[in-house]
């Protein structure tokens, strides 16, 4: 969970409260901001990073207003409406890196909802099974990818710290 932030409620560990108060800073920090808000249910593992995040139909893009947090309930309106939205959740996960919010609702236990800035955006590039070429020049290691039927080619450059970093996440 690297980059991740965790709240949960009930949890007495003395970082979960200051975890809280990361995330409740961060939230109120988005007023006026381009936010994406999507719901997709929970996989059967359990794992977020699985979905598809991409923008879908339901999904709502809006410059957020009046974010806040009163007790652990997040509350937000959409511009040019009156109504004020509300969820209470049970766990909160904030991406710092990504700049995203994951809430999981007391509600709906099966559901999670994500809040992520609109000006973080990656493009993401598939390539399966390339050809693949290492070099090293100086102290750093160059990974090459070609993927000749995409007429795509992916050069990686890694410091030594980087490369322990990889070799440690490679089974």
């Amino acid at each position: 969970m690297e980059g991740k932030i965790l709240w949960q409620q009930g949890n007495s560990k003395p970082e979960n409260l200051n975890n809280f108060a990361v995330i409740s800073q961060w939230w109120s920090s988005l007023a006026n901001k381009q936010v994406m808000l999507a719901q997709r249910m929970i996989p059967q593992t359990g794992d977020v990073d699985e979905l598809d995040w991409e923008l879908q139909r339901f999904d709502e893009v809006f410059e957020i207003k009046s974010p806040e947090i009163r007790g652990i309930t997040l509350y937000w309106q959409k511009p040019d409406s009156p109504q004020v939205r509300n969820t209470t959740p049970h766990q909160l996960v904030f991406d710092t890196r990504q700049q995203q919010l994951y809430i999981f609702p007391q509600s709906q236990k099966q559901l999670v909802i994500r809040v992520a800035l609109r000006g973080i955006s990656y493009e993401t590039i598939e390539v399966k099974n390339p050809h693949w070429l290492y070099r090293r020049v100086g102290e750093n290691h160059i990974l090459t990818l070609r993927d000749n039927q995409q007429q795509l080619e992916v050069k990686i450059t890694l410091n030594p710290n980087s490369l322990s970093q990889l070799k440690e996440q490679i089974p």
